[in-house]
């Protein structure tokens, strides 16, 4: 029998994975009989051509029907977006993302170059290491950084490279550049930035240690995965810098203090812990 091909979100096609769709099942903590069941509906819908959003939609759907927590787990990437449209919201979740590996952050700092100013998305240090971290959020899937981002940012970070190092007390510490997508990066970005020394960090590169698996290794989900809250209310949160799961389920009460109706806050901190409890 023919393999049935599908459509990525960048218009590709690819034979049909099963087990992509079960890998991505488990991870998000869904039990073999769960699995078996979603794999078994996907494969009776399939037809050559089917996006892999639909196949995504429709395991979402049964998996939320079955698990709240697995499916607040499995949108992580969907979860992702939602915390556009404006890239800020996403340079504070990689800030946090940050404190919690350490880290001391600061976002959207304006620092002196060798030759001009540049605005840096965030600024971490921790004993005598300093990271320059620029974020590139992406609203959509199919969009790609590609090697003209890296090249950018690998020559704003030498000009701040060089005045830094010329500071009093900086010269035993080490300065690293990154680079940050909600998406992924083309070949050649990743290439060169391998090559250069620039740190990349995407949904799924480095390859085991990208955005998804730092966010499942660390328990470090965002609001925007909570079904439980709206559109609005997780605007709010946003706002009021509550990031992560893990910040609900430290002191539920701060959801107050962002303006959430205290009727829905039981609710939602429930949801919260069955995330952050995950595995344990």
């Amino acid at each position: 029998m023919a393999p049935v091909h599908v459509t990525k979100y960048s218009g590709e096609t690819e034979a049909y994975d099963e087990s992509k769709l079960r890998h991505s099942l488990k991870s998000a903590g869904a039990d073999s009989a769960l699995i078996d069941y979603i794999a078994e509906q996907i494969q009776d819908m399939l037809y050559d051509g089917i996006s892999t959003q639909k196949i995504y939609k429709e395991a979402f759907r049964i998996l939320k029907s079955e698990s709240q927590r697995s499916a607040g787990r499995y949108k992580l990437k969907e979860a992702l977006f939602e915390l556009g449209p404006s890239g800020f919201p996403f340079e504070r979740f990689i800030a946090e993302l940050l404190n919690r590996l350490g880290y001391q952050t600061e976002v959207g700092v304006v620092v002196q170059g060798d030759c001009v100013s540049h605005e840096i998305d965030v600024i971490a240090q921790k004993d005598d290491s300093y990271l320059l971290v620029e974020c590139k959020f992406h609203n959509r899937n199919e969009h790609r950084c590609n090697v003209k981002v890296p090249l950018y940012i690998q020559s704003r970070f030498q000009d701040v490279k060089r005045n830094w190092s010329s500071l009093p007390g900086h010269k035993n510490k080490t300065h690293k550049g990154w680079v940050v997508t909600n998406t992924r990066f083309t070949s050649d970005a990743e290439k060169y930035g391998t090559c250069i020394g620039l740190e990349l960090l995407s949904w799924d590169f480095p390859r085991n240690n990208g955005i998804k698996d730092l966010v499942s290794r660390l328990n470090l989900h965002p609001v925007t995965c909570l079904s439980s809250l709206t559109k609005e209310e997780k605007s709010q949160l946003l706002k009021h810098n509550i990031i992560f799961c893990r910040q609900i389920c430290e002191d539920k009460n701060r959801m107050k203090s962002a303006g959430i109706n205290p009727r829905n806050v039981n609710k939602i901190a429930k949801e919260a812990e069955e995330i952050c409890n995950h595995g344990r």
